[in-house]
Order: structure tokens, then sequence, then C-alpha cells
């Protein structure tokens, strides 16, 4: 979070994604941060997956991911 926050302030636009079960983590330490940061949502658990797993997850969150990356203000969670 720190480090999106940080390239947003720089100008860059950066999304990040978090496993589900740190939703609520994200959106306080954005509070916490005075950061509304764009971030999506991926399935919990992330590090037990296969590569293809891994794969078949990434084309799911794929749209938003764009969609937090082109939109104007801070994304939904997906």
């Amino acid at each position: 979070m720190h480090d999106i926050a940080d390239l947003e302030r720089r100008g860059a636009v950066g999304v990040f994604l978090a496993s589900e079960a740190f939703a609520d983590a994200a959106r306080l330490q954005g509070a916490a941060l005075g950061f509304p940061a764009p971030y999506v949502l991926v399935p919990h658990p992330v590090q037990d997956r296969t590569d293809a797993e891994l794969r078949a997850v990434a084309e799911e969150v794929y749209p938003s991911v764009v969609a937090a990356v082109t939109s104007s203000t801070p994304s939904a969670p997906a």
C-alpha cells in the first residue's frame, strides 16, 4: 500500500492486488495513509495455488485491474 501511495503521489498510476482475506486491512491502511488506493481483491489463499490456478485467477481479475488502472477514481473491490 505504501508503494502504491508513493507511486500515485509521483504521478504514476498504480493498483495493488490483495487476497480477499485482507480486504478490511487494505481499506483501513488506505484510510490511515489518507489515500484511497485502488485495489483488486483476489481469491484466498494465493500461495497454495498451482501455476494453472494462478493464471485462471489472473484472467478472472484482469478486467478489474485494467478498470482500476484506467479509472480516474479509486476502484471498488472486485
